[in-house]
């Protein structure tokens, strides 16, 4: 069944964007998964189409309007979709969140504008508030294109490989250790000898070492929540060799 995913924007031209390219754009042409862009601008009211207003309380920038975003919302199927708004006020989008959504018949994404939406419309529509990252965007479209194809590339038969969604950053709660292809000598710089070993045993624990290291080192809150998931306190590994070293 083709996963469907609507976005609400008041930019339908911002789709499909980098979605209509590469694994996204094949498996959307394959129908694999359908998107729908809305124009919310269609419910605004008047002649002008108004979508916004001035914020109760003074401020500087503009609002979108409730019963405009009700109405938008309303206009709309969800069949079972989860309603999602991207925001900086959300909690942070994480892997498991895509894998949830990817399992689902697909996702509502409201794209926000301006200073974003009156709250009472995102407490009345039970809409998920989620962030992608600690920074501020012009709108929600960006937002709403890196949340579908995360959950797009997961989708059976989208990638070629199913180890490469197993094996990468947060499948395990750790970030995905280091890669090297051809050749094996570049800029006075070797691949790691393990790697050339054929020896599968010996890559498997190299890898899971260096993936320990990194997050170790760059991810201290990961880290942390790896192990108390493993229920144990792991110790940073060492000994991976200055290429992994580096990467401290």
């Amino acid at each position: 069944m083709t996963w469907q995913a609507t976005a609400l924007t008041l930019f339908p031209d911002m789709f499909p964007g980098t979605l209509g390219q590469s694994l996204a754009g094949r498996a959307l042409e394959r129908g694999i998964w359908s998107l729908d862009a809305r124009d919310m601008r269609e419910y605004g009211l008047g002649r002008h189409r108004v979508v916004d207003d001035t914020p109760f309380g003074g401020g500087a920038g503009m609002v979108m309007r409730p019963d405009v975003v009700a109405a938008a919302i309303a206009g709309i199927d969800l069949a079972g979709r989860p309603l999602v708004y991207p925001t900086p006020r959300g909690r942070p989008l994480k892997q498991a969140d895509i894998r949830r959504y990817a399992a689902g018949p697909g996702v509502v994404v409201l794209c926000g504008r301006y200073e974003g939406v009156d709250e009472r419309v995102l407490e009345a529509s039970g809409a998920e508030q989620v962030s992608i990252g600690d920074y501020i965007l012009s709108g929600g479209e960006v937002a709403a294109t890196v949340l579908l194809d995360a959950c797009v590339r997961l989708l059976p038969g989208v990638m070629g490989s199913g180890e490469s969604a197993v094996e990468e950053s947060f499948a395990d709660g750790l970030l995905e250790y280091p890669l090297y292809t051809k050749p094996a000598q570049w800029d006075g710089r070797d691949v790691p000898e393990v790697l050339l070993s054929g020896h599968h045993a010996a890559i498997a624990r190299w890898r899971r070492a260096a993936s320990e290291t990194v997050t170790q080192a760059r991810r201290p809150d990961l880290w942390a929540a790896y192990q108390v998931g493993a229920g144990q306190d792991i110790p940073r590994v060492a000994g991976i060799r200055a290429d992994a070293d580096r990467l401290n």
